[in-house]
Protein backbone atom coordinates (compact mmCIF):
# COMPACT_ATOMS: atom_id res chain seq x y z
CA UNK A 1 0.00 0.00 0.00
CA UNK A 2 1.49 3.29 -1.26
CA UNK A 3 1.74 5.90 1.53
CA UNK A 4 -0.25 9.12 0.91
CA UNK A 5 1.26 12.31 0.95
CA UNK A 6 0.01 15.49 3.25
CA UNK A 7 -1.38 15.96 6.55
CA UNK A 8 -3.66 14.43 8.77
CA UNK A 9 -6.79 15.87 10.15
CA UNK A 10 -5.53 16.12 13.46
CA UNK A 11 -2.27 18.21 12.56
CA UNK A 12 -4.36 20.54 10.41
CA UNK A 13 -6.67 20.54 13.22
CA UNK A 14 -3.56 21.39 15.99
CA UNK A 15 -1.84 24.24 13.28
CA UNK A 16 -5.55 26.40 13.00
CA UNK A 17 -5.68 26.21 16.98
CA UNK A 18 -1.71 27.36 17.28
CA UNK A 19 -3.39 30.11 14.48
CA UNK A 20 -5.90 31.08 16.27
CA UNK A 21 -4.70 31.92 19.43
CA UNK A 22 -1.55 33.68 17.74
CA UNK A 23 -3.77 35.83 16.21
CA UNK A 24 -6.50 36.44 19.00
CA UNK A 25 -3.39 37.64 21.05
CA UNK A 26 -2.56 40.33 18.28
CA UNK A 27 -6.17 41.44 18.02
CA UNK A 28 -5.88 42.06 21.89
CA UNK A 29 -2.64 43.99 21.67
CA UNK A 30 -3.91 46.29 19.00
CA UNK A 31 -7.45 46.80 21.19
CA UNK A 32 -5.18 47.53 24.11
CA UNK A 33 -3.06 50.16 21.96
CA UNK A 34 -5.95 51.79 20.79
CA UNK A 35 -7.83 52.00 23.72
CA UNK A 36 -4.14 52.92 25.80
CA UNK A 37 -4.33 55.66 22.57
CA UNK A 38 -7.36 57.28 22.89
CA UNK A 39 -6.55 57.61 27.09
CA UNK A 40 -3.49 59.37 26.35
CA UNK A 41 -5.25 61.56 24.24
CA UNK A 42 -7.90 62.47 26.46
CA UNK A 43 -5.61 63.30 29.39
CA UNK A 44 -3.28 65.08 27.08
CA UNK A 45 -6.71 67.34 26.36
CA UNK A 46 -7.57 67.73 29.63
CA UNK A 47 -4.27 68.74 30.72
CA UNK A 48 -4.19 71.38 28.18
CA UNK A 49 -8.00 71.98 29.17
CA UNK A 50 -6.87 72.84 32.63
CA UNK A 51 -3.84 75.15 31.80
CA UNK A 52 -5.70 77.01 29.94
CA UNK A 53 -8.35 77.77 32.69
CA UNK A 54 -5.20 78.98 35.01
CA UNK A 55 -3.75 80.90 32.22
CA UNK A 56 -7.40 82.61 31.98
CA UNK A 57 -7.47 83.36 35.66
CA UNK A 58 -3.70 84.54 35.52
CA UNK A 59 -4.46 87.18 32.58
CA UNK A 60 -7.79 87.90 34.40
CA UNK A 61 -9.86 87.11 31.80
CA UNK A 62 -12.34 84.93 34.08
CA UNK A 63 -12.75 86.03 38.50
CA UNK A 64 -10.44 83.89 41.09
CA UNK A 65 -13.09 81.72 42.67
CA UNK A 66 -13.02 83.56 46.01
CA UNK A 67 -16.09 82.55 47.32
CA UNK A 68 -16.62 78.88 46.36
CA UNK A 69 -15.93 76.87 43.33
CA UNK A 70 -16.42 78.39 40.04
CA UNK A 71 -17.34 75.61 37.05
CA UNK A 72 -17.44 75.59 33.74
CA UNK A 73 -17.19 74.16 30.22
CA UNK A 74 -14.63 74.29 27.60
CA UNK A 75 -14.66 72.81 24.14
CA UNK A 76 -11.21 70.82 23.02
CA UNK A 77 -11.04 68.49 20.47
CA UNK A 78 -13.91 67.79 19.42
CA UNK A 79 -15.48 67.27 22.91
CA UNK A 80 -16.86 69.31 25.76
CA UNK A 81 -14.23 69.25 29.01
CA UNK A 82 -16.05 69.89 32.29
CA UNK A 83 -13.54 71.84 34.76
CA UNK A 84 -14.18 73.11 38.32
CA UNK A 85 -11.72 75.36 39.69
CA UNK A 86 -11.43 75.96 43.57
CA UNK A 87 -9.03 77.59 45.82
CA UNK A 88 -7.85 77.36 49.26
CA UNK A 89 -5.21 78.58 51.84
CA UNK A 90 -1.63 76.52 51.46
CA UNK A 91 0.59 76.80 53.90
CA UNK A 92 4.12 75.09 52.15
CA UNK A 93 5.89 73.04 54.98
CA UNK A 94 9.30 73.79 53.54
CA UNK A 95 12.47 72.73 55.89
CA UNK A 96 14.52 75.27 57.22
CA UNK A 97 12.23 78.60 55.45
CA UNK A 98 9.62 80.25 57.42
CA UNK A 99 5.94 80.06 57.03
CA UNK A 100 4.04 82.57 54.19
CA UNK A 101 1.15 84.16 55.31
CA UNK A 102 -2.28 84.79 53.01
CA UNK A 103 -0.61 82.02 50.32
CA UNK A 104 -3.63 80.32 48.50
CA UNK A 105 -3.87 77.38 45.88
CA UNK A 106 -5.54 77.35 43.54
CA UNK A 107 -6.54 74.19 41.69
CA UNK A 108 -8.15 73.67 38.26
CA UNK A 109 -9.41 69.33 37.85
CA UNK A 110 -11.11 68.66 34.39
CA UNK A 111 -12.93 65.53 34.01
CA UNK A 112 -14.71 63.97 31.20
CA UNK A 113 -18.33 64.45 32.11
CA UNK A 114 -20.83 67.05 34.03
CA UNK A 115 -21.37 64.40 37.13
CA UNK A 116 -17.71 65.07 38.04
CA UNK A 117 -18.05 60.97 39.36
CA UNK A 118 -15.18 59.44 38.70
CA UNK A 119 -11.30 60.80 39.33
CA UNK A 120 -10.46 64.03 37.50
CA UNK A 121 -8.07 63.21 34.25
CA UNK A 122 -6.18 65.94 34.92
CA UNK A 123 -5.39 68.43 37.76
CA UNK A 124 -3.13 71.27 37.36
CA UNK A 125 -2.34 73.66 40.38
CA UNK A 126 -0.87 77.04 41.28
CA UNK A 127 -0.18 79.42 44.21
CA UNK A 128 -1.60 82.67 45.01
CA UNK A 129 0.98 85.41 46.66
CA UNK A 130 -1.07 87.93 48.70
CA UNK A 131 0.98 90.78 47.16
CA UNK A 132 -0.71 91.84 44.44
CA UNK A 133 -2.75 88.77 43.71
CA UNK A 134 0.05 87.23 41.41
CA UNK A 135 0.22 83.62 40.49
CA UNK A 136 3.00 81.88 40.12
CA UNK A 137 3.80 77.44 40.15
CA UNK A 138 4.54 75.58 43.21
CA UNK A 139 7.58 74.57 41.51
CA UNK A 140 8.64 78.66 41.53
CA UNK A 141 8.00 78.54 45.01
CA UNK A 142 10.23 75.67 46.06
CA UNK A 143 13.07 77.27 43.81
CA UNK A 144 12.31 80.38 45.45
CA UNK A 145 11.19 81.94 42.60
CA UNK A 146 8.95 84.75 43.83
CA UNK A 147 9.88 88.12 44.88
CA UNK A 148 10.69 88.66 48.75
CA UNK A 149 11.27 85.21 49.64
Amino acid sequence: MARQRGFTLLEVLVALAILATALGAAVKVASENAANAAYLRDRTHAHWVAANQLNRFQARLEALPESGPAEGVERLGGRDWHWRATMAPWAPELEGLPGIPGLRRLEVAVHRDQAREQQPLATARVVLVPEGGRLGTIDDLEEGGFDGL
